[in-house]
């Protein structure tokens, strides 16, 4: 099949944030099922060059509120509360529909439509809502915002967060409701579609690296490494329930470093403690850890940290919420939730060092097999209907 895969931000050959990550495995497994596959977005600042062939680039765009300054943000609410849309959708409406759909147009004809995330599906709901389509649900959007509402600092944040979520929930309502096929990335997230109303829902499993990794061995510098995307919310939930729950369980002689996008840094009363930032490789940075903390406590979908971990081969310590999605945990990974037993877990998988890594090629295999099943299982949906044909 030829299927148009609509996205806000095309996918990289250097993929970083979580978000980049899947949908450069997405893309994959849709061409490596023999499909061919257009992807049509924008790309990151200073990014064009460096995003996947067989790409339409719509131009550049940040879409992330930490890369911007107040000014933009306001032009965005104010878009947003004009179009009643999110916010998030309101971010990519530098195009009109108009324009958007003669670039399609131009591609000529296509047997589907694949809608990749909540921001895209709002900001163009009226491009893709009348022909097939499959919706790719990264996580329950709604979920996610009412639990940053909750967890918001002040008045005009949870108004905002509360805001987005009505209109996330009315959104993946629609789409639930008008899909010929839901992915999710969690077991849990279809079910939640399936209780929105998706006919045809199903999960699936992803992989990080094209091509799977073993690590070095060597003597790590940091006793544990937390890496992420800590500017999205749910992400910083889980930083900082690490960092005051857990951390004072922590002996003083214990080390460990916070990598990544971190507005707003958090004062570390831990003495072993230290923030560098974002870093030039994150597998780099993870194979510097003696074990890794998957530290999420809210959001729903996959977390591609966790993936990393253990595609790598790492000795972890996770919350339950850290490997929601994923069904065959490796036998380096310890699961707790109680911050005192999860000190105390990642002690001992600290201690363990480079002898407590894996063969992770062996995860990413099972994760690869189980994802390219999944898509080729989901895309029948599309047999069942007419073809869409782009307009000459």
């Amino acid at each position: 099949m030829k299927l148009l895969f609509l996205t806000s931000l095309l996918p990289e050959n250097e993929a970083t944030s979580g978000y980049e990550i899947a949908n450069r495995a997405l893309l994959h497994g849709l061409r490596a099922l023999g499909h061919t596959v257009v992807a049509i977005g924008f790309a990151n600042p200073g990014k064009s060059a460096d995003v996947l062939e067989g790409t339409v680039n719509l131009g550049e765009l940040a879409v992330t509120n930490a890369d911007v300054d107040l000014r933009q943000k306001l032009v965005w609410l104010k878009r947003a509360l004009q179009n009643n849309i999110t916010f998030a959708g309101a971010k990519l409406q530098l195009i009109s529909n108009d324009a958007l759909i003669a670039n399609i147009e131009k591609l000529g004809h296509f047997d589907g439509v694949i809608v990749n995330g909540a921001p895209v599906a709002a900001a163009f709901e009226a491009v893709f809502i009348g022909r097939p389509f499959i919706y790719i649900a990264h996580n329950v959007e709604w979920q996610a915002a009412e639990a940053s509402a909750k967890a918001a600092g002040n008045v005009l944040e949870r108004t905002l967060f509360a805001r987005e979520a009505k209109k996330l929930k009315a959104l993946e309502c629609r789409l639930a409701a008008k899909a010929n096929h839901v992915f999710t990335l969690s077991g849990q997230d279809s079910l939640e579609f399936a209780a929105m109303g998706a006919i045809s829902v199903s999960s699936v499993p992803l992989i990080v690296e094209l091509i799977p990794q073993k690590p070095v061995l060597h003597v790590p510098k940091w006793d544990a490494g937390l890496i992420g995307t800590w500017s999205w919310a749910p992400n910083r939930i889980g930083l900082d329930w690490f960092l005051n729950a857990v951390t004072p369980h922590l002996p003083d002689n214990f080390t460990f470093a916070i990598a990544g996008k971190l507005p707003n840094a958090p004062t570390i009363n831990h003495k072993g403690g230290t923030i560098i930032g974002r870093v030039p490789s994150a597998t780099e940075f993870a194979l510097n850890c003696a074990s890794m903390p998957l530290v999420s406590r809210a959001g729903t979908g996959v977390q591609l940290k966790t993936l990393e971990a253990f595609e790598l081969g790492l000795p972890s310590v996770a919350t339950s919420s850290s490997i929601r999605g994923i069904s065959n945990l490796p036998q380096n990974c310890i699961v707790e939730d109680d911050p005192k037993q999860f000190a105390n877990a990642l002690v001992h998988s600290a201690k363990s060092g480079s002898s407590g890594n894996l063969d992770g090629s062996l995860f990413h295999a099972s994760q690869k097999a189980q994802m390219l099943s999944a898509l080729d299982k989901g895309l029948l949906a599309f047999q069942k209907q007419p073809l869409l044909e782009a307009a000459e």
